[in-house]
């Protein structure tokens, strides 16, 4: 990743949040800004892992616990404006060992946007692309490859 003269070095919190914004290199800020949220009798804030150009908030869970699935909520519903995606580094993961429900699962039956990281072969990095750096398929198959990776 290159370094930003001036730009302090992401603290990132998790290997996987880095591998995340090594993708995304200056196409997105890492915890750029607070967004505050009310949970029931407490006012929070959430500070989001990365904010694309285009100001879509990228999640990156490896991990997500009821707190974290509770304050996603809270957030789409006092944040209707903001677009948050959550990417799973496992979707299939369950919510517990005695639960049926994947993450997936979850965030679908609540109307939480999210992508699985480990198919970036297929939906999650076309999405990505499409949306952070600006690249869709149809736009790939008019440049060679050799302009792709410039563009990347």
């Amino acid at each position: 990743m290159k370094k930003n003269l001036g730009q302090p070095e992401p603290n990132y919190r998790s290997k996987f949040e880095k591998s995340i914004g090594e993708f995304l290199g200056s196409n997105a800020v890492h915890e750029p800004e607070r967004i505050y949220f009310i949970q029931p009798s407490k006012q929070r804030f959430y500070i989001p892992d990365f904010k694309t150009q285009s100001g879509i908030y990228i999640e990156c869970k490896g991990r997500w616990d009821a707190s974290d699935r509770f304050k996603h909520v809270w957030l789409r519903e006092q944040h209707p404006d903001k677009r948050i995606i959550i990417v799973f580094q496992d979707a299939s993961v369950r919510l517990s060992k005695r639960s049926k429900t994947t993450y997936g699962e979850w965030a679908t039956k609540n109307n939480i946007p999210w992508l699985d990281f480990r198919t970036k072969e297929g939906d999650c990095e076309e999405w990505l692309k499409e949306h952070v750096f600006g690249v869709n398929k149809q736009s790939q198959s008019k440049t060679s490859r050799k302009q792709r990776k410039q563009t990347l």
